[in-house]
C-alpha cells in the first residue's frame, strides 16, 4: 500500500500514456479503442454517514453543535470490465454540502470541514439470474479531510491518508449498456486522525461503452465527415481581457466550470492532440499532451506545468471550409512545478488540468485550427490544500493532420 500511495500519480500518468500508445497503434478511430471498451463510467447518489463531533477538535476548543448534512454522490471517473466477472475501477465520492461546525468557540460562525474519498478498486461480479448480478468491490482509499483554524490555531486539523475501501452493489442489467444498481460503500475508521468511518448507500447507473456492431459502423464510414487524426498547437494566454468568462462559467446560475484563487497574467503553451474515437458527425474523443509556461498576477511568479488530458469535442456546425466546435476537457492528469503561488496554496506537485472553450477547422483541407479557451489547475480536493489556479483566455493557432 505504500508502494501504491508514493508512486499512484507515476502509475497513472503511465496508463494515460499506454492507452495513447495503444490508440495510435489502431486505425479504425469509429471503433472504440481497446482501452476503452468495455470500460464504463457512472453516477450513484445517496447518502453518506459519517459522525462528526467534537471529537475531530483539538484540546481546548469547544463548539455549540455539529451539523452533518447527508446527500451526497460517487461518481466511477473509469471503470474496466476485464471479462464477465472480474474488473477495476476509479472512483470519487464526496457530499453535497459539507459538515458544518457552529459557534466554535462563542465566535457565532459556521465552520466547514470538507471530506472525499478516492478510490482504486477492484471488482467481482456473480450472476444471480439473467438480468441480476451481486458486485462486491475492495481495494485502496485516499482520505482527505480539510479542516479549519479559528482565532489563528488549529481547531480541526487536516487529514490525508490510504485507507482501505469496500463496497457492494445489487444491478439489474436491462441490456449490455446499462447497470441500474443499489449500492454501498465503506471506509473504516482512522484512529491517528481522529477520523469517523464512512459509509454510503445510494441508486445509480453504470453505462459500459461495448463494441459497435457493423451495421453501425458502416454508416459512419459512408458519412464522410471529416475528423482530424492528429493536432499540434500553439497559444498565448493573457488576463488583459479580464477574468469575467471565468468568473462567469464558475459562479453563475449554472456553474459549469472552475474558477481559482491564484490567478495567471499570462502564459505560453504548446499541445499535440490525437483522436482516437469519434461518431458519425458530431462527437469526438482524443488525448493530449501539453506544456504550459505561466506567469502569476501579483508576484510575477514563474512556474510550468506538464499534462496528459482527455478532451470531449462536439462539432456545432459543418460547413464545405470551417467546422465550428465546442470541447471540455476534465481531470487531465498534471505535474505543476510551484505549489505556493501568490501566497496561495495549492496542494502538491500533482494536480488536474480542465479546459473549456470553442474553437474551429477551416481551410480546403480544414488542416487549419484556430481556438479559444480557458483552464484551470487544482487537485480535486485530493490534498487539503487546493486553492486552485485559473488560467484566462487563451488564443491559440494550429495545424491537423
Amino acid at each position: 500500500m505504500l508502494f501504491i500511495r508514493k508512486y499512484r500519480h507515476s502509475l497513472f500518468m503511465g496508463f494515460l500514456f499506454f492507452s495513447i500508445v495503444v490508440a495510435k497503434a489502431q486505425d479504425h478511430r469509429i471503433q472504440y479503442p481497446p482501452v476503452l471498451k468495455n470500460s464504463y463510467f457512472g453516477v450513484n447518489i445517496g447518502r453518506i454517514n459519517y459522525a462528526f463531533s467534537s471529537r475531530q477538535m483539538a484540546p481546548g476548543n469547544t463548539v455549540e453543535s455539529v451539523r452533518v448534512p447527508h446527500a451526497a454522490v460517487r461518481i466511477i471517473l473509469f471503470g474496466h470490465q476485464f471479462n464477465n466477472n472480474f474488473g477495476a475501477q476509479v472512483s470519487y465520492m464526496r457530499p453535497v454540502k459539507w459538515a458544518e461546525y457552529k459557534n466554535v468557540n462563542d465566535d457565532g460562525l459556521t465552520h466547514t470541514v470538507w471530506m472525499n474519498v478516492a478510490g482504486l478498486t477492484v471488482t467481482g461480479k456473480l450472476p444471480v439470474g439473467k438480468k441480476l448480478s451481486l458486485l462486491g468491490e475492495g481495494g485502496l482509499g485516499l482520505i482527505m479531510r480539510k479542516g479549519f483554524e479559528a482565532d489563528n490555531k488549529i481547531v480541526v486539523p487536516h487529514a490525508s491518508y490510504a485507507t482501505g475501501l469496500f463496497g457492494g452493489s445489487l444491478q439489474f442489467h436491462p441490456n449490455k449498456r446499462w447497470d441500474i444498481q443499489f449500492s454501498t460503500a465503506w471506509s473504516p475508521a482512522h484512529g491517528k486522525d481522529k477520523q469517523p468511518a464512512t459509509l454510503f448507500y445510494a441508486a445509480g447507473f453504470n453505462y459500459y461503452m461495448r463494441s459497435l456492431p457493423e451495421e453501425k459502423l458502416q454508416k459512419v464510414r459512408s458519412a464522410g465527415y471529416h475528423f482530424p487524426k492528429q493536432m499540434i498547437y500553439a497559444g498565448y494566454s493573457t488576463n488583459s481581457p479580464g477574468y469575467g468568462i471565468n468568473k462567469f462559467v464558475s459562479q453563475g446560475a449554472v456553474p459549469i466550470f472552475w474558477g481559482g484563487e491564484a490567478k495567471v497574467q499570462q502564459g505560453f503553451l504548446v499541445n499535440y492532440q490525437r483522436n482516437i474515437f469519434h461518431t458519425r458527425k458530431v462527437f469526438a474523443l482524443d488525448w493530449g499532451i501539453g506544456f504550459g509556461a505561466w506567469k502569476s498576477r501579483k508576484e510575477k511568479l514563474n512556474f510550468f506545468t506538464l499534462s496528459a488530458y482527455p478532451v470531449f469535442r462536439f462539432i456545432v456546425t459543418r460547413s464545405k471550409t470551417a467546422d465550428f466546435y465546442f470541447e471540455y476537457s476534465v481531470a487531465g492528469p498534471t505535474y505543476i512545478s510551484k505549489t505556493l503561488i501568490d501566497g496561495e496554496p495549492t496542494g502538491r506537485k500533482f494536480t488536474f488540468q480542465d479546459m473549456m472553450g470553442i474553437g474551429v477547422f477551416a481551410g480546403k483541407k480544414k488542416n487549419i485550427n484556430a481556438g479559444l479557451r480557458i483552464a484551470h489547475y487544482s487537485n480535486g480536493n485530493l490534498f487539503p490544500q487546493n486553492n486552485g489556479v485559473m488560467i484566462p483566455l487563451t488564443f491559440s493557432l494550429g495545424h491537423t493532420f
